[in-house]
């Protein structure tokens, strides 16, 4: 393997890990309010196709990232109203707009699937930095939405855990009956994460449309919403431990297209020759693995999770 190749390897990695973490970060918050949202694949569609049709519209690829963040807000504001407003099953809930998402992203995407992307995101290459062997390429010269999302990294960890508002969410998603009887609105702290949780994965969607593929077609997402919330269970619902989780699935994201060529040999076995449709399973592969030994751990020590997860509450029934 050449330099070149590690170099790109790595900065692919972060980026692919931005694309997951922005929309892990997003549903760790739901959660962590009790609140389960399997609808972020149908959020990160939504906001994949918007976002893109904006800034061709516009020329400007932040509105289109706005947009899209507004977009992926609107439908998990769907999301909110079923389970947490009407106490609805936040599975069933989830699933459907997954469904719903990636039907109506394809419907309304269908203008857009062979027109160009000219306002899209551009590395900023930060100047003095970007040219240090190794570090600058990786950590320097990347798009500004990865260092946006580092940044509400450490916003997410700093109000969850060293602010009024972020003890009332924990609170919520671990008792709602004791948060409501303190005077917080049950219904407002969960249904302002899951809004959160939206704008973040609509976000991630368009970092993707805006960058990564730097146009829209149907199935684009391909199952990386779903690797998303995986990540929050792998990460024990810590905006930290989510991170080193997300680097880790966005390296395995980032192999699959260039394993094969690496002039490289594994157990006698020539790795360029491995079969592209079975590379493609090593991201969600991983994830099977990653949930199965977590579901071992949580025989011998309690779950992380959140107490109150995916139980509806009915202030009448307190």
């Amino acid at each position: 393997m050449s330099e070149a190749a590690i170099i790109g390897l790595l900065v692919a990695t972060v980026q692919f890990a931005t694309l997951v973490y922005l929309a892990g970060l997003g549903e760790l918050i739901a959660e962590r309010s009790g609140v389960l949202n399997l609808g972020v694949e149908g959020m990160m569609a939504m906001g994949a196709v918007s976002g893109f049709m904006v800034a061709v519209a516009t020329d400007r690829p932040w509105i289109g990232f706005l947009a899209a963040a507004l977009v992926g807000m609107a439908v998990a504001g769907v999301h909110a109203m079923v389970s947490v407003v009407m106490g609805a099953g936040q599975v069933v809930s989830g699933l459907a707009i997954t469904i719903g998402g990636l039907g109506f992203a394809a419907f309304i995407g269908q203008d857009a699937v062979r027109q160009r992307a000219d306002a899209v995101f551009t590395d900023l290459g930060i100047a003095g930095l970007a040219d240090i062997p190794w570090a600058g390429p990786i950590l320097f010269n990347q798009p500004p939405v990865v260092y946006l999302a580092a940044g509400l990294g450490v916003a997410a960890w700093f109000v969850l855990n060293r602010t009024r508002l972020g003890l009332a969410l924990r609170a919520v998603g671990e008792s709602a009956s004791t948060t409501d009887s303190v005077g917080h609105s049950v219904v407002l702290l969960r249904s302002g994460a899951v809004l959160v949780g939206g704008a973040f994965a609509g976000a991630a969607g368009a970092f993707l449309s805006l960058y990564m593929a730097a146009g829209w077609t149907e199935g684009l997402i391909a199952g990386r919403g779903w690797i998303a919330v995986a990540l929050v269970i792998f990460g024990a619902w810590r905006p930290g431990r989510l991170a080193a989780g997300a680097l880790l699935f966005g390296f395995t994201l980032a192999l699959q297209p260039r394993v094969q060529t690496f002039d490289l040999s594994l157990f006698g076995l020539e790795v360029n020759t491995i079969s592209p449709a079975l590379l493609g399973i090593l991201p969600f592969l991983l994830t099977v693995v990653v949930l199965i030994a977590i579901s071992f751990r949580a025989r011998h020590r309690p779950s992380p999770a959140p107490a109150a997860l995916t139980l509806p509450y009915r202030r009448e029934e307190r």
